[in-house]
C-alpha cells in the first residue's frame, strides 16, 4: 500500500500524501472507501501521527478525500475536482510538454499518449 523511503529528499508527509493520491486516482481506493485512521496508519508506517494528519489535511484541501468528524476520512467521489489543483497540474503538464517537444517529441506523440491514457482510465 504505502511505503516510506527515508532516503527520499521529500518530507515524509509528502510521500504519504503522494502515495494516497496515487491510490485514489488509480481506483485502488474507490470513492467513499474509508481510509485508515490517523493512528492506525501512523502505527503501520511507524511514523508520528501528526505527519499522517498533515497528509490527510492537504489531501482534503486538494479535494481527494473528505473527513467526517467522528467517522473518519474517505476517498472522495471524482466530481471535476478542485480548480486550484487542476490549474497547478495543467501548469506542470505545460512545462513537461514544452520540454518534451524541445527534446524532439512531437505534438502527435503527446496526443497519442493522452488518448492511450484516457483509454486506460476508461477501463478502470
Amino acid at each position: 500500500m504505502i511505503s516510506i523511503d527515508f532516503r527520499d529528499s521529500r518530507p515524509i508527509y509528502e510521500q504519504v500524501k503522494d502515495a494516497l493520491r496515487r491510490l485514489i486516482v488509480s481506483g485502488a481506493l474507490p470513492p467513499d472507501e474509508k481510509l485508515p485512521s490517523v493512528r492506525e496508519l501512523a502505527s503501520r508506517l511507524v511514523i508520528n501521527p501528526n505527519t499522517i494528519q498533515r497528509a490527510y489535511r492537504e489531501l482534503e484541501h486538494e479535494g481527494y478525500i473528505v473527513s467526517v468528524p467522528g467517522k473518519g476520512s474517505f476517498a472522495r467521489l471524482r466530481d471535476g475536482g478542485n480548480g486550484e489543483r487542476v490549474g497547478a497540474l495543467l501548469a506542470k503538464f505545460d512545462d513537461a510538454a514544452e520540454e518534451l517537444m524541445y527534446l524532439g517529441v512531437t505534438a502527435q506523440e503527446l496526443a497519442a499518449r493522452l488518448v492511450k491514457k484516457e483509454g486506460e482510465s476508461d477501463d478502470n
